[in-house]
């Protein structure tokens, strides 16, 4: 028999197990698992999840190069690139499409949790904390951008990590904005996958929350693979820092701002920086 739990729109994250299934009018809804299971299994696969498995070949592919088994630090990946080098007008317009179009799975998530009745809001993603979520943002975004950024030297410095390249973009009058464009994209779409949604379909599938969060953790340092095992596992010493705040705020938004602030960082002081600065990959 098909394990269900019924129950009404609002519901608190891990109430019970299973997908949900709305209905037209009623606005009940019924959980079954392995419909919950094929949501977040179909979710993954058009976002984040395929992004994971791609880092898993791309490492593989690294560490099987010749001459490069051991050292991955003679390596480099960059994050922004030129879509259409000595074009700028049509290199626009590609970094412009491509970061529209990331945002497609935050959008399918956001449709998933408005057909459960939560919606967006209902898992802090909104203006109504402006500057408490940005406070917290800010200062989450210190702490773990400056370890962040000290594990990766570490790492690098062992030839545990690729060398990171975050913009290849022509200096061109665009290439800060873009880059904010993206490092916002990325906040927002892994920000609320892995909280947002993923902790809560976790949770309703009955694992208890310290699996949840080790799980989401782990598919957030799967999908950072490509930088080398010290992008693994920061952004998993990251994923499980989120998901207790998250449990403690019950909020996305300060771990998006966080997010954001992270990556734009290090995005515009790569610019401001790479070539001027002796510690810093280039």
């Amino acid at each position: 028999m098909t394990e269900q739990v019924s129950g009404t729109r609002g519901g608190a994250a891990g109430t019970g197990a299973g997908g949900a299934v709305l209905g037209p009018t009623s606005g009940a809804w019924t959980w079954t698992k392995r419909l919950l299971w094929f949501e977040v299994a179909a979710v993954l696969a058009v976002g984040l999840g395929r992004s994971a498995v791609d880092s898993v070949i791309s490492l593989i592919g690294s560490l099987t190069q010749v001459h490069s088994v051991t050292k991955l630090n003679t390596q480099s990946v960059a994050l922004n690139a030129s879509a259409a080098p000595g074009r700028p007008w049509l290199d626009l317009t590609w970094q412009t499409y491509g970061i529209a179009f990331g945002l497609a799975p935050a959008l399918l998530v956001a449709y998933l949790l408005t057909r459960e009745g939560v919606g967006l809001r209902g898992i802090g993603v909104d203006g109504t904390r402006p500057r408490r979520d940005l406070g917290y943002g800010a200062a989450v975004a210190a702490c773990i951008g400056g370890s962040g950024l000290a594990l990766y030297l570490a790492a690098h410095a062992a030839g545990l990590a690729v060398t990171v390249v975050p913009t290849t973009l022509p200096a061109v009058w665009w290439r800060i904005p873009v880059l904010v464009g993206s490092a916002w994209q990325n906040a927002i779409v892994e920000e609320v996958t892995w909280n947002g949604y993923l902790l809560r379909r976790f949770d309703q599938a009955g694992l208890r929350p310290q699996r949840s969060d080790a799980l989401s953790a782990l598919i957030r340092g799967c999908y950072h693979l490509y930088q080398g095992f010290g992008g693994f596992a920061g952004n998993l010493v990251m994923g499980l820092i989120f998901a207790k705040l998250y449990r403690r705020w019950g909020r996305v938004m300060p771990l998006l701002v966080a997010h954001a602030l992270i990556d734009t960082t290090a995005f515009v002081g790569y610019v401001l920086l790479a070539g001027h600065v002796s510690w810093l990959p280039t």
